[in-house]
C-alpha cells in the first residue's frame, strides 16, 4: 500500500481569522471576501482532509475507514480506532472567545445527552461535535498573546485591589475561592455586569484609543474588546481578562493546554495540535453559541503556573505533554540535511517554510512552503531538506 500521501487541509473562516496570512502561507490568490482563520489538517468527520491519489482525491476519513490499522498504525488503531489527532494552524486577528475543553468522560456524557435530545451536529445551539476529549499544544509562529489558567493567588488579589472597578471581588475571592468568583461573575444579570463594566470602559478606552496601553496588561485586551464590540460592556466574559495568566509567547514557544482549563486566545499566528475533537464550551467575548453552565461544569477551578515550553533554537524540538494523542515536533533544517525517522503511527508533516523531500523507499513526495503529507501505518523514512526548511511533524507519542 502507498504510505506517503499530499494532504489538502480545510480551510475555516470564523471571524476572528485575518485575510492575508493564510493566504500567503497557503498560496492562495488573497480576497478580502471571508476571513481565514484556520487550516486543518486530519480526519475529524465534520472537516475532514482529503488525501490525492491517483483515483483522484478521497477523504482521509474514507482512506482510514477502508485501511484501519493499515492507514492509522495496528497500535494506534487498537487504543484509538481512528486518527487521535488533528493538526491546524491558526491566524487569530481578533480574540478568540472565553472557552474550556472537556475531558473524555464529560465528552462521550454531552455528545450523547443532545443526541437524545435530538441536536444536530452542525446546529448552532449543539456544545459536543464529538465523543473526544480535546487536550491541546499550540506552537507560536511569532509573537502571540493569549490567555492561560486562573492566575495564582496572591497575584489575582494584587490584580483586583488595582483595578477600581472589581475591588468589590477581592471578598468575594477570598471567602468562596476560585469557584465561588467564577460563579459569582458569570451569573451576574446582565444589566449588573454593564454596572461593573461601563465604568472601567469609560477610563481605559480613551487611554486605548490613545495608544497608552501596553499589550502586556490586561487593560491593553479589555479596552480592545470594549472598542470592537458595543455588546461587550455587558459581557461577562471580561472579567476572564483579569483573572486568567496574560502570556506573550515568542517564537517557537509553546504551552499546553489540557481538559478542563480556561483559555482564550488574543492575537498572533501558531500552529495547533490536538486530540481529534471540535468541542468547546464558550462563556464570553464570541459571536458564536455560548453555554456558561456547561462550561462551568468543565472548567478546574485552581490556579495554574504557566509551563512555556521554550525553543532554543534546536535543529529538532519536541514539545511534551501529557496528551496520549499526539506528539508535536519541530524541524529546522538547511539545505540538502536528511534525517531518517521511524513512525510507530500514522503522521502527518507540514512545511512551514523552505521545501522538503518526504522519502519512502523509491517513492519521493515534495512538499513546498504550506503544503502537507500524510504518511500511513509506520515504519522508516527520510526527509531531505531541499533548501534551509522548517517544518512539523505530527505522531502518536512513543510510550516509555
Amino acid at each position: 500500500m502507498q504510505r506517503v500521501y499530499l494532504l489538502k487541509g480545510k480551510l475555516q473562516h470564523y471571524d476572528w481569522g485575518g485575510f492575508l496570512f493564510l493566504a500567503d502561507l497557503l498560496g492562495l490568490q488573497k480576497q478580502n471576501q471571508k476571513p481565514l482563520a484556520e487550516y486543518w489538517m486530519g480526519a475529524h468527520p465534520a472537516y475532514p482532509a482529503k488525501l490525492e491519489t491517483e483515483n483522484g482525491d478521497i477523504k482521509l476519513t474514507d482512506f482510514i475507514k477502508e485501511n484501519k490499522e493499515a492507514a492509522v498504525g495496528e497500535e494506534a488503531w487498537q487504543q484509538f480506532e481512528s486518527l487521535p489527532f488533528l493538526l491546524k494552524v491558526l491566524d487569530v486577528k481578533e480574540m478568540l472567545s472565553i472557552q474550556v475543553h472537556p475531558d473524555k468522560q464529560r465528552a462521550v456524557a454531552g455528545f450523547e445527552k443532545e443526541d437524545e435530545r435530538g441536536i444536530g451536529i452542525h446546529e448552532r445551539e449543539r456544545n459536543y461535535k464529538d465523543r473526544n476529549p480535546k487536550p491541546e499544544l499550540m506552537v507560536a509562529l511569532g509573537d502571540f498573546y493569549l490567555l492561560h489558567g486562573f492566575k495564582e493567588e496572591g497575584k489575582l488579589v494584587e490584580t483586583l485591589k488595582t483595578v477600581p472597578e472589581l475591588g468589590h471581588l477581592v471578598p468575594v475571592f477570598e471567602e468562596k475561592g476560585y469557584q465561588g468568583l467564577y460563579h459569582f461573575v458569570m451569573k451576574m444579570e446582565r444589566s449588573e455586569v454593564e454596572k461593573v463594566l461601563q465604568p472601567l470602559a469609560e477610563r481605559i478606552v480613551p487611554l486605548y484609543e490613545k495608544r497608552e496601553l501596553l499589550k502586556d496588561t490586561p487593560d491593553f485586551w479589555a479596552a480592545r474588546a470594549f472598542s470592537n464590540a458595543s455588546s461587550a460592556i455587558r459581557d461577562p466574559g471580561i472579567f476572564s481578562i483579569y483573572f486568567l495568566n496574560l502570556l506573550h509567547l515568542q517564537k517557537g514557544e509553546g504551552v499546553y493546554q489540557p481538559a478542563g482549563l480556561l483559555h482564550a486566545y488574543l492575537q498572533g499566528q501558531n500552529v495547533e495540535v490536538m486530540a481529534n475533537s471540535d468541542n468547546v464550551l464558550r462563556g464570553g467575548l464570541t459571536t458564536k453559541h455560548m453555554d456558561v453552565n456547561e462550561l462551568l461544569e468543565n472548567v478546574n477551578f485552581e490556579a495554574t503556573m504557566p509551563d512555556v515550553m521554550e525553543d532554543l533554537d534546536a535543529e529538532e524540538k519536541v514539545y511534551k505533554t501529557d496528551a496520549a494523542e499526539f506528539e508535536l515536533i519541530k524541524y529546522e533544517c538547511v539545505a540538502n540535511t536528511e534525517k531518517t525517522v521511524t513512525a510507530i503511527s500514522a503522521e502527518i508533516v507540514f512545511v512551514y517554510s523552505g521545501s522538503v523531500e518526504v522519502i519512502d523507499g523509491e517513492k519521493r513526495t515534495l512538499l513546498n512552503k504550506g503544503e502537507s503529507a500524510f504518511i500511513a501505518g509506520g515504519g522508516e523514512y527520510s526527509f531531505l531538506c531541499m533548501e534551509d526548511s522548517a517544518f512539523f511533524r505530527v505522531r502518536v507519542p512513543v510510550k516509555s
